[in-house]
């Protein structure tokens, strides 16, 4: 409730019991927090205007609350909350039906709640937010906050002009991707470009394949649409092709970068993949989610560039290049798909938001993003070489780091042990302020081999040394219980 435009509802034709029915709406709004102590009430005439009452039924109501300690009274300052809300229970007793939601809802878990990162956080996807150039940010967006830099009406569905042109030739130089601004649609991230895509393709009950382990998000996505989700398995060369249901109407990969283990798909894998896609008729989504930070060696291709047929949708994002904060991503579609992707974004929330967008397209056509890329590709390389250093030195009796050259985490496997193991070092790890990931957390079933997984976005260098000699402790105190 804002104070200066409360919604009271009073019933005009109770009008022996105005003041009492205003006096029990204020009471009500400040004991259950919704009006704050220190805030203002409107003064008593304007209120009294706006409800149709007279001013001296609504100073009686006024009156009433400041002899309860509701309210007091400032000279020529006017009313003001007084009171503290009431410990909060249900807002309303429950009348009526028990509204049900789908039961698909009931099968999937709830979201991690929020809560302070560890002093020594290894949490995954996290990129460094100290290290963003906010200053030249600011000045981006405060230039297309002025009011001629707004259009009145409601932008395209498919995203700012501009920012779109400057993603094709973004993905053209950096990734090889072949794509002209009609083919790329600006996303809410690239959580809304699979939502999207499953909206437009999907049918309840339809096949969708995704690695095993994989990204939790997509493969509770793809289920909240109805689809049938099959975990196929992943080896050194990426996603076991010869393991694909025949069925599968889509398939989701992470071929640069595979999420989480880390390794890149084969040649091989890459061109099998897209040979069973045109075959059986099926959707690939390349899900390209960190590649920009790939330390040394040639750049791998995507599956994207390799594409003849138009089966590959890109999904691309800045969350991990710049911060998950700006929710901006994009999807690069063929031909045959780009008008019902269209559709699907404009029904689903019109457009996303545009001076983000456009400060976006200027950050990358002012060559920002990529002076950033390289920055921050730099720092994230020297983190991995100095966890993988530590872990091949000090952790090697009990875990296995897992080959990866790209992003913002690595992952290691337990040599022996089960998932009892690995849940005891991360709850120890907990306790002593280090914040990991187990290995498990993203097998839709049992994992084979479980493991942990580091992220080191958020974590500087000068934390890392004794973070991880916190972590060893506890896996050798886990590992001799």
């Amino acid at each position: 409730m804002v104070p200066g435009r409360m919604d009271l509802h009073v019933n005009l034709e109770n009008r022996r019991d105005l003041a009492g029915q205003i006096y029990r709406e204020l009471r009500a709004a400040i004991l259950d927090g919704r009006l704050r102590r220190g805030e203002r009430v409107p003064p008593t005439r304007e209120l009294a205007e706006r409800l149709s009452v007279s001013r001296n039924t609504v100073s009686v109501a006024y009156a009433w609350l400041t002899a309860e300690g509701l309210l007091s009274g400032r000279v020529r300052a006017g009313s003001f909350v007084q009171g503290e809300p009431r410990e909060r229970g249900p807002a309303r007793a429950s009348t009526g039906v028990k509204l049900r939601a789908r039961s698909v809802w009931s099968t999937l878990p709830d979201p991690r709640s929020s809560v302070d990162p560890a002093p020594y956080d290894f949490r995954v996807g996290i990129p460094d937010g100290q290290l963003f150039p906010f200053e030249t940010w600011r000045r981006l967006v405060a230039r297309q906050l002025r009011a001629a830099a707004l259009p009145a009406g409601y932008p395209e569905a498919s995203g700012h002009p501009a920012l779109r042109e400057a993603i094709a030739r973004h993905v053209g130089v950096a990734r090889g991707v072949r794509a002209e601004a009609g083919d790329v649609l600006v996303t809410h991230g690239a959580q809304q470009a699979l939502d999207l895509i499953g909206r437009v393709l999907l049918e309840p009950g339809d096949c969708v394949a995704v690695e095993e382990p994989g990204y939790p998000p997509a493969r509770m996505l793809f289920q909240s649409l109805g689809a049938r989700v099959v975990p196929v398995p992943v080896d050194a060369e990426g996603l076991d092709v010869a393991a694909l249901p025949d069925e599968a109407r889509l398939v989701y990969v992470t071929p640069s970068h595979q999420f989480p283990l880390g390794m890149a798909m084969s040649p091989a894998r890459r061109t099998a993949l897209l040979d069973w896609a045109r075959q059986r008729d099926a959707v690939v989504i390349e899900d390209d989610y960190d590649s920009e930070f790939r330390f040394g060696g040639r750049p791998l291709e995507t599956l994207h560039g390799l594409d003849r047929s138009g089966r590959v949708i890109y999904v691309g994002s800045f969350s991990k290049v710049m911060l998950p904060a700006l929710r901006l991503g994009f999807l690069v579609a063929p031909p045959s798909l780009q008008r019902e992707l269209r559709l699907a974004k404009y029904v689903s929330d019109w457009h996303s938001q545009l001076p983000a967008q456009a400060a976006l397209a200027r950050f990358i056509d002012e060559g920002l993003l990529a002076r950033h890329i390289r920055k921050m590709r730099r720092e994230y390389e020297h983190r991995h070489e100095r966890i993988l250093e530590r872990l091949t030195r000090h952790f090697g009796d009990w875990l296995q780091p897992l080959p990866s050259s790209a992003g913002l985490h690595l992952s290691a496997a337990f040599r022996t042990g089960g998932r009892r193991l690995e849940q005891d070092v991360v709850e120890r790890a907990r306790k002593a302020g280090v914040g990991v990931a187990p290995l498990s957390r993203y097998h839709a079933g049992t994992p084979a081999r479980p493991g942990l997984v580091l992220g080191y976005g958020s974590l500087p260098v000068a934390r890392i040394d004794e973070g991880l000699r916190r972590l060893r402790a506890c896996v050798a105190a886990a590992a001799g219980d």
